[in-house]
């Protein structure tokens, strides 16, 4: 029994909630491998850290001996999930779906053992049911239970618009569960009616029901918002070491805390002695760095974790300027250099406005001096290295 006591500790890690935990403890006792489930629509090219916390625990049910089954959703992604949403989102070509899925597979196997993951695409049971098919799953579901859903009940009350296919997602999800005999399925706390929708579906076609593990949304590093892309809160999987090892490195000391929870692989009762030292007067700093280590070792290798560290101390304790900043050429064309104006088209922030409120907030820099006159010209006579915030650096030409 001790044995599946720790496998429950580990499986409710960083957990949101479990449904319906004495059904996953029987069949636990079973002592065969579970098949646990995780679904993935590819909208988007690369991932984030917060999608590899789902990716993370499915490496906890893969370190217990448990089938995990990867799903990527190249046909509900043509759907485009609704969940959270308060507009119809456009609908993704084939060729966009199968791209993305193709670099989805590359970044989870940074985390979960190739060898012992099964990866599925859910055209391989939907495009084979037809028309025909689709409309006898449409008829196990009601409106009405699909307006109980939170983000469908708020859009029909306000008067936004609804498209029929979007009552189709989470019965095609949860048909998933079906055509895929999971015991357990993963997912984010945003999505809990979907995956309740399995269980009731699986029920119809004589299944045992799964286990629906509810993971949280992780923060972004503004401690506030769901990391995001869009919000330009988010740590990017493919990012440059010393990108990833910088971003960690800004968290604040209570989200570290929540990181470790929810990103890292370092055992509970570590993390605990861990906590125990840092209330005990160790530089938090000191364990910050670990945790970026870690990462930027699980997605490039230690030796890109070591090198991220002395780039880290080179910059932010000695303030230096690292060596391979990006040459950024701009044509004048008889404009003058407006210090607004060069941040935008040397990439180093996103709009005119995102500039001005950087220069105001003291994060620009020239030549290591701190800019504060929006209006300021630049010489346009020699090459200058402009900085933007601790991580951004261009050495700019002009012709």
């Amino acid at each position: 029994m001790h044995a599946l006591e720790d496998s429950l500790q580990l499986i409710k890690r960083g957990a949101d909630e479990l449904l319906i935990e004495a059904e996953l403890v029987e069949k636990l006792k079973t002592g065969r491998p579970l098949r646990v489930k995780a679904g993935f629509d590819p909208t988007a090219p690369d991932l984030h850290l917060g999608h590899t916390v789902l990716i993370n625990k499915l490496r906890h049910f893969q370190d217990l001996g448990h089938h995990v089954m990867f799903l990527i959703g190249d046909f509900t992604g043509m759907i485009g999930d609704p969940t959270g949403k308060n507009a119809t989102r456009p609908p993704l070509s084939r060729e966009q779906i199968l791209d993305n899925a193709r670099t989805y597979q590359e970044q989870v196997f940074k985390i979960l053992d190739p060898e012992r993951t099964e990866v599925c695409f859910n055209s391989t049971w939907f495009e084979p049911i037809g028309a025909a098919g689709m409309i006898k799953l449409a008829a196990l579901h009601t409106v009405a239970r699909m307006l109980e859903r939170d983000d469908f009940s708020k859009r029909y009350a306000g008067g936004l618009p609804i498209a029929i296919h979007e009552f189709l997602y989470p019965l095609c999800q949860g048909y998933d569960s079906v055509a895929m005999r999971a015991d357990v399925e993963l997912g984010g706390t945003d999505q809990k009616f979907n995956l309740l929708v399995g269980r009731e579906l699986q029920k119809h076609y004589g299944q045992s029901p799964q286990c629906v593990l509810m993971m949280p949304l992780l923060e972004g590093l503004d401690g506030v918002n769901k990391m995001s892309k869009s919000l330009g809160n988010y740590v990017g999987i493919n990012e440059p070491p010393r990108e990833i090892f910088g971003k960690l490195m800004s968290v604040s000391d209570v989200l570290m805390w929540r990181y470790y929870d929810l990103l890292s692989f370092r055992g509970t009762a570590e993390i605990g002695k861990l906590r125990a030292e840092v209330e005990a007067g160790r530089n938090p700093r000191d364990v910050k760095v670990m945790l970026a280590q870690e990462i930027v070792a699980r997605f490039h290798g230690r030796q890109a974790a070591e090198d991220a560290l002395l780039d880290f101390e080179a910059r932010f304790r000695q303030g230096a300027i690292p060596d391979d900043i990006p040459q950024v050429v701009l044509s004048l064309q008889g404009a003058a250099a407006n210090i607004v104006q060069v941040l935008k088209q040397a990439g180093l922030t996103a709009s005119t406005s995102e500039a001005m409120r950087m220069i105001e907030q003291g994060g620009v820099k020239v030549d290591g001096v701190k800019i504060d006159d929006k209006a300021l010209v630049l010489a346009v006579d020699k090459p200058l290295v402009v900085q933007v915030g601790k991580r951004k650096f261009a050495r700019v030409e002009f012709r």
